[in-house]
């Protein structure tokens, strides 16, 4: 058994934990904020995408970024600044938006997505799906144009999987896209995908963190630095004072790029705002049923309970989280448009979160060069569908066992 730290109070960090702590470990985590959870992981857009992954670096995607950011609804904004990491993540994103690179990247987190699932179902007697809203909604992903359209339906992997729907079919499966279905080219749509609270989730989750009999606590405050010495690291300096352990995992988001730097490590991670809107769905309202995402829009939309959330927009501005009174009312627009009757848009609720994306859109997961720092990091927009599978593989490498499927692509070298 080895005592281990884990830093990081997100979904990540806590599913970090929990899977350390049946792996036989002891275990402190280290959240920053006085509740956890309250980070990325407080408002996203609640989906658990297993099976529709679709890496954000492609064959055409620059070219597309640059007419995004002249649309009225378009969802890439980009803030130029004099920041290194911007612009070697820039490099590195461009250096990966290649079909050979894309298809390589979907491959495996099809496979993380797997793992991912049957991760989060092992978790069920200890996490109930009712504690946080999991629905087994289903996904689907309308097309505005038919260029769009035609380049899905055409996809190899497509066909067995999925269901290939008119516009009509369309709203005919999910009625709060009939407004818009007169706009729809068609769709397509995945059984499996499920939609859940990952806020709850995560106070749920932290609660039989808190009753495990090898956990030895939260540990509120600041990480500052990782003390190194003989190709370890032998301390953690926080605000309130250093803590020691054998081993330590960084799962912190954003703020793990600044603290693997204090130890000479350079994260490949950028922070890609996102922003999400909650209203309350009324009994007169018709709200999705259906998890559905506007591929062309990028907006994702989520029945959560008696909530409708809406997740959208790229902002490359830094570690900025402020709510942009502009990009707000732009999604509010767009969302009036698409889905008019779905929720009460007079009382909605918004939110803006920093995602901790790599420039392949892949996650980092294990081995570090200390012997005793290991890395979950990197989930992007997925951290709630990845949490459970990446967890998994964590404590897998920590206990020197294989993984179940080769890690290329997915590790900090």
């Amino acid at each position: 058994m080895q005592e281990i730290i884990v830093i990081g109070g997100g979904v990540v960090g806590l599913t970090s934990a929990w899977w350390l702590l049946e792996a036989g470990h002891k275990v402190t985590l280290l959240e920053r904020a006085p509740q956890v959870g309250t980070g990325t992981s407080f408002s996203n857009g609640g989906q658990l995408s297993y099976r529709y992954v679709s890496p954000l670096a492609d064959a055409g995607v620059p070219l597309k970024a640059l007419g995004w950011l002249f649309q009225e609804y378009g969802p890439l904004r980009f803030k130029p600044q004099f920041d290194a990491h911007q612009w070697r993540w820039l490099a590195a994103f461009l250096a990966n938006c290649r079909v050979d690179a894309n298809r390589r990247t979907t491959a495996k987190l099809l496979q993380l997505g797997e793992l991912s699932r049957r991760a989060m179902a092992r978790l069920e007697p200890v996490v109930p799906l009712g504690a946080f809203a999991w629905r087994d909604a289903g996904k689907l992903v309308v097309y505005r144009t038919g260029a769009a359209f035609a380049a899905a339906t055409a996809k190899s992997d497509a066909a067995s999987t999925a269901r290939i729907w008119s516009a009509a079919e369309c709203a005919a499966h999910e009625p709060a896209l009939l407004d818009v279905a007169g706009k729809l080219e068609g769709g397509i749509y995945n059984s499996g995908e499920a939609v859940a609270d990952c806020y709850a989730f995560c106070l749920k989750l932290a609660e039989r963190i808190a009753e495990h009999p090898r956990f030895a606590g939260f540990v509120h405050g600041d990480a500052l630095r990782l003390v190194t010495a003989g190709g370890r690291i032998t301390g953690l300096q926080t605000g309130t004072g250093t803590l020691q352990a054998d081993a330590y995992v960084l799962a912190a988001g954003m703020q793990s790029r600044a603290l693997a730097e204090t130890a000479g490590i350079d994260l490949p991670l950028y922070p890609l705002k996102g922003y999400s809107l909650t209203a309350p769905i009324r009994a007169q309202d018709v709200g999705p049923n259906i998890s559905v995402t506007d591929f062309e829009r990028k907006v994702l939309y989520a029945r959560i309970g008696d909530k409708l959330r809406v997740a959208a927009m790229v902002d490359m501005v830094g570690e900025d989280l402020s709510l942009d009174a502009r990009r707000l009312a732009s999604l509010t627009r767009q969302v009036r448009e698409t889905m008019p009757h779905a929720a009460d848009y007079d009382n909605i609720t918004p939110w803006a979160g920093l995602r901790p994306a790599t420039p392949n859109s892949a996650p980092i997961v294990g081995a570090t060069p200390y012997a005793n720092l290991w890395l979950n990091v990197g989930h992007g927009p997925l951290g709630f569908t990845f949490a459970c599978g990446t967890a998994s593989l964590l404590a897998d490498l920590v206990q020197g066992k294989a993984p179940p499927f080769g890690l290329d692509g997915l590790t900090l070298r």
